[in-house]
Parts: C-alpha cells; structure tokens; sequence
C-alpha cells in the first residue's frame, strides 16, 4: 500500500475517495530510560531511548492506519499526517496519531 503525505500519486489519478482514515497509539517511557533522559539533557548528547520510543509509536500509528485504509478497500493513503504529543502525568506517556485520506487510484 502506498502511504504519501502528498494529496496525489504522481503519474496516478484517484478513482474513489474512500474516506478519512486513522491510526494511533500510547506508549509509556519507563522510569529507567527517564532517569538516564535526564542525565542525557543536563550533559547534552541524545536521548536515543526516547528516540526509539518515538520511532516505535510513528510506525505503530501508521501500521494502525494503513490496517483501517485496507478495510475500505483502498490501495493507498494521500495526505498523511503523523502528529505526536506527550501525555499522562509529567509527560510519562507518548501518543502518536496518523490522519490521511484512503483511496483507490486508476491508471
């Protein structure tokens, strides 16, 4: 399945417009990987746990999404847009929401 944050598929015209589309997904970040996020901040370098974790919640939505677009019978997804917020007390928690249009193109 082609999933683009474009409204078109260069080379491709869009038959049907199928609907809005939706995946998302809530991740916590353990107590471990705060502590030595923190350390990582004071001293400067990178958070590659929360990085990981961050990486980990985008695929999860937009698995999610590309399993809702299927159920419509669509062989692609235009317009996709992947958000991400910080939720639950003090920030313990990740969310990740991808949004875009299912469609099925023609030739």
């Amino acid at each position: 399945m082609l999933i683009t944050t474009t409204p078109s598929v260069e080379g491709r015209r869009i038959r049907h417009y199928l609907g809005l589309v939706h995946g998302e997904t809530i991740l916590g970040a353990n107590l471990f990987r705060d502590i030595l996020a923190s350390v990582r901040d004071l001293i400067g370098g990178r958070a590659r746990a929360y990085e990981t974790t961050l990486q980990r919640a985008r695929e999860m939505a937009l698995e999610e999404l590309e399993r809702r677009a299927r159920l419509l019978g669509a062989d692609a997804v235009v317009g996709v847009r992947v958000d991400v917020e910080v939720l639950g007390q003090a920030g313990g928690m990740l969310m990740a929401c991808a949004t875009g249009t299912a469609v099925r193109l023609g030739e």
